[in-house]
C-alpha cells in the first residue's frame, strides 16, 4: 500500500515562495516518476513537475525557471521549490508518484496524494 503524505501549502504574497514536500511510505524500492500537477477551480489538472527515476526533471512552461523539482536525501521524497509565485499559481498542488517497484514487482500504477492548497494573494 503506497501512502503519500505532502506538506508546505498555505497563503502567500505575489513574488513570494513556498516549498512543498511529497514523502512517499510503503516499501518502495523504486519508481518511475514522482512530481506534482495542480489544479485551479473550474479548470483541468495539469502537470506542474516532476522527477525521473534516473534523475532527469520535466517542468511546465508556466512554471520553468521559476519553480525546481528535487529528491530529498530520504529516496522516496521531492521537493517542489516554489519561486516568484504569482496569482495564477493559486491551485490545489497534488503529489503524484507513478510506476513503483516492491522487491522486483512492479506496478503500473499511478498514486495520489490528499492535495495541498496553495494560494498567492496580496
Amino acid at each position: 500500500q503506497v501512502q503519500l503524505a505532502e506538506s508546505g501549502g498555505g497563503l502567500v504574497q505575489p513574488g513570494g515562495s513556498l516549498r512543498l514536500s511529497c514523502a512517499a511510505s510503503g516499501s518502495i524500492d523504486r519508481f518511475n516518476t514522482m512530481g506534482w500537477y495542480r489544479q485551479a477551480p473550474g479548470t483541468q489538472r495539469e502537470l506542474v513537475a516532476h522527477y525521473s527515476r534516473g534523475g532527469g526533471t520535466i517542468y511546465s512552461d508556466a512554471v520553468k525557471g521559476r519553480f525546481t523539482i528535487s529528491r530529498d536525501n530520504d529516496k522516496n521524497t521531492v521537493v517542489l521549490q516554489m519561486n516568484s509565485l504569482n496569482p495564477e499559481d493559486t491551485a490545489v498542488y497534488l503529489c503524484t508518484l507513478n510506476g513503483v517497484w516492491f522487491g522486483d514487482r512492479f506496478f503500473n500504477t499511478q498514486y495520489w496524494g490528499q492535495g495541498v492548497q496553495v494560494t498567492v494573494s496580496s
